[in-house]
């Protein structure tokens, strides 16, 4: 199965640089609902089996686009949202987004035990995202789309830390700390290949919005798509 991992649009959030982790969440920015516009576009050569999105407002307004240039409904997932940023919430000072990364990315290198202040620990976050990709895997075979080149990508909808942590911890062919290393704009597609029985191969990692450069927000301070050795 190819599993395509693509970041929210931007949010005022990003922009202000908040941490902003909590239901529903915001919506989108005018930029941020042209990032979003632009999904179909690049992914016009894909034939899609199913699309996915979180709880979060933000990725059912960037899937929107999508499911509706392949006359489908996108599917909510309990467990793909973002990181809870627990008492950080809304924070936006160097020290909280530094805590806030710093914790995420711990989980990423394997130390689950590492609790975000006022929230919960690593364990927590894999046993849900974790739970949600077997669900999205069992989709796709159920299916009977199993080893059918034609519609063996799916496409979840997720959030920056939830992403780039959670291929730090499954991607078994780039190091743990590859996704700390590496940014992830508004609407940056990660691409893998496998299933939760075998693992995940890294195919790809565009990390500027899928709709290229001239969609990226240079000043925004968005917190959880910058390299931890920025934050």
């Amino acid at each position: 199965m190819r599993l395509l991992l693509i970041r929210h649009g931007q949010t005022l959030s990003n922009v202000a640089g908040l941490l902003d982790t909590a239901h529903p969440g915001p919506g989108l920015t005018e930029l941020g609902t042209r990032q979003a516009a632009q999904i179909p576009v690049a992914l016009a050569n894909d034939i899609v089996g199913r699309i996915y999105v979180s709880t979060l407002l933000r990725t059912h307004l960037t899937a929107a686009p999508l499911a509706a240039d392949r006359g489908c409904d996108a599917i909510e997932l309990p467990g793909i949202h973002e990181i809870e940023a627990g008492s950080l919430e809304g924070n936006s000072d160097r020290a909280s987004l530094r805590q806030y990364l710093e914790t995420a990315f711990a989980w990423g290198l394997g130390n689950l035990d590492v609790v975000m202040p006022g929230s919960t620990d690593g364990h927590a976050f894999f046993d849900r995202f974790d739970a949600d990709i077997a669900r999205v895997a069992a989709d796709h075979d159920a299916g009977g789309v199993a080893g059918s080149f034609a519609a063996r990508t799916v496409v979840v909808f997720s959030h920056g830390a939830a992403i780039r942590v959670w291929v730090a911890g499954r991607a078994s062919n780039v190091a743990p700390s590859f996704a700390g290393e590496h940014e992830i704009d508004n609407t940056g597609m990660v691409a893998l290949e496998g299933n939760p029985r075998d693992g995940w191969v890294l195919l790809s990692w565009q990390g500027t919005p899928v709709g290229g450069t001239d969609l990226v927000d240079a000043p925004a301070e968005d917190p959880t798509g910058v390299r931890l050795s920025d934050s």
